[in-house]
């Protein structure tokens, strides 16, 4: 048997009344690994906020946004630390192995700023 109780359905399941929930997902956003573990935080430590956005609508946009800034921040980062410790175009052309350990490492602290500011946080 389905009810109307404001302006949302429900429907009975044994003794309870569950809403019928419907969300929609906009195929055309892209949701990568940040996106992704925006959404694991989330779900695993902030449920309350996580279920509001899910039911309201909200949680796919919010989404988008983390992984677009989230990948902005990093490229900044990135360009930053490579300028201020001389990881120039010459020395990937004199010394490669040289050039990727050093890009590596900062790609991976860069990653650890990102993940700070912009993921693990409410």
């Amino acid at each position: 048997m389905a009810y109307e109780l404001n302006g949302r359905g429900y429907a009975t399941v044994g003794d309870y009344l569950l809403p019928n929930i419907a969300y929609e997902c906009d195929e055309t956003l892209h949701l990568g690994r940040y996106s992704r573990l925006r959404q694991k935080f989330l779900k695993e430590n902030h449920g309350g906020v996580y279920s509001e956005m899910l039911l309201s609508g909200s949680l796919w946009e919010h989404l988008a946004e983390v992984e677009g800034s989230c990948q902005t921040r990093l490229e900044r980062i990135v360009s930053s630390l490579a300028e201020s410790e001389s990881v120039t175009e010459s020395l990937k052309e004199s010394d490669q192995l040289e050039w990727v350990l050093k890009m590596n490492n900062i790609r991976s602290r860069a990653e650890e700023i990102v993940l700070a500011e912009l993921i693990y946080t409410l």
